[in-house]
């Protein structure tokens, strides 16, 4: 009997072992697997314009990259689509729209990463919430190892941003949909959007397929904002 107590017990204590065990072996083959397709590069053929070139952006905050477009210009007015008067700041005026499409409700709730929850992170990893874009507006950028200016035709740039127009979710009317009482800081806003954030389509995964869609150079697949940048300093 006590042989049979001690049986069941070490099975209780085993079976969680097992499951976490599993689970690490999970996470390390998904940073193996994402560490190695990322680096087979895309468009890598791909070469700055000179003549009749238009300035874009990659924008990294360390973690998630953003794709940086002139607000304003003679192939799209993104005034149609977003603008800076739904911001704190509420200014007219501004250069550059930064575009970062992610899940919604990480958004909301996870303003910084201390604010982090457990709940939050499982939703957006497994397909359970919604997703948001996020556009910060700028007054001017300079190039740092954060941010790289990329010059690209206008064929490239059409393609980019009809990449970014699909990825907000419009309403009947066919204009977006404003997330009301969000924002982080005083020059941005957020957005309705569309498809589903994983762990498998993470916010740099947009990014990337943003750039692969404009033909320019990035990664095959990557969840990784540093893969994309590393493509620009080769």
């Amino acid at each position: 009997m006590k042989k049979h107590n001690y049986m069941k017990f070490t099975k209780l204590i085993l079976l969680p072992l097992k499951v976490i065990g599993y689970f690490l072996l999970i996470i390390i083959l998904y940073f193996v697997t994402a560490f190695s397709i990322s680096s087979i590069a895309v468009n890598s053929d791909f070469k700055e314009c000179n003549k009749d070139a238009v300035e874009i952006y990659i924008l990294t905050s360390g973690v998630h990259c953003d794709l940086v477009l002139p607000f304003q210009n003679q192939y799209m007015d993104w005034s149609k689509y977003v603008t800076p008067e739904d911001t704190k700041l509420g200014k007219t005026t501004t250069q550059y729209a930064a575009f970062g499409w992610g899940d919604k409700g990480f958004f909301i709730q996870t303003k910084t990463w201390g604010d982090m929850k457990f709940s939050t992170t499982f939703n957006a990893l497994f397909y359970l919430s919604t997703s948001a874009m996020h556009v910060t507006f700028h007054d001017e950028l300079k190039e740092t190892e954060s941010c790289k200016k990329i010059c690209i035709s206008r064929t490239n740039y059409s393609k980019l941003v009809n990449f970014i127009k699909r990825s907000f979710s419009l309403n009947s009317a066919g204009l977006t949909q404003k997330i009301e009482g969000l924002s982080y800081y005083n020059n941005d806003s957020f957005y309705e959007a569309n498809g589903t954030y994983s762990l498998f389509n993470t916010c740099n995964t947009w990014a990337n397929n943003g750039l692969k869609s404009a033909d320019l150079k990035a990664c095959l697949w990557t969840p990784f904002d540093s893969s994309i940048f590393n493509k620009y300093n080769e």
